[in-house]
């Protein structure tokens, strides 16, 4: 049968993975993952969204460099990166919070299917944005969010507790 796990399991047992195995990302699991992503709410139902997958090495190992804290995108046998297209505005402004919620429904998503994964923030950093808008040759309307790097893990996943309530605050702060 095939692999199934709880949301809450994928939740609670989701973390930054930033080392891989060589193993390949199936082409399934990749439009898996992009099918959740893409699932993910957005203001006025814009889906203000774009996503640039890469799997060849040398491209890889480009984004490994547009930010330092990207090098494991040239091990990772799959890197997504999610980019905010600003043509497709209607909310202005909230395609941040869109790609953000499509962000997380990767992260989740490679986590139901046994994966890694690591969220490396691009925007709004303009350098980063640059390199990474020269490495993928994507159009200027478009503004690259986040590099995601996907693999099977080599590192152990485990729960995390991180529930404040010093954080949580009832009818007002």
């Amino acid at each position: 049968g095939q692999f199934k796990m709880d949301v809450f399991d994928a939740l609670f047992t989701r973390r930054s993975i930033r080392k891989f195995t060589t193993q390949f990302v199936s082409k399934d699991d990749e439009n898996l993952i992009l099918k959740a992503a893409m699932l993910a709410p957005s203001a006025c139902n814009e889906q203000p969204w774009h996503f640039v997958c890469v799997r060849d090495a040398e491209m890889r190992e480009r984004l490994s460099h547009v930010s330092p804290y990207t090098h494991m995108a040239a091990e990772a046998p799959l890197v997504i990166v999610v980019c905010g297209d600003l043509s497709l505005e209607k909310a202005k402004g909230m395609w941040v919070q869109d790609c953000s919620a499509a962000i997380e429904n990767i992260l989740l998503a490679a986590r139901g299917k046994n994966l890694g994964s690591v969220w490396c923030g691009i925007h709004p950093e303009k350098e980063r944005e640059a390199k990474t808008r020269e490495v993928l040759g994507i159009p200027d309307s478009v503004i690259p969010l986040a590099v995601i790097s996907i693999g099977h893990p080599a590192q152990h996943f485990s729960e995390a507790s991180r529930f404040d309530k010093a954080r949580i605050h009832q009818d007002k702060w």
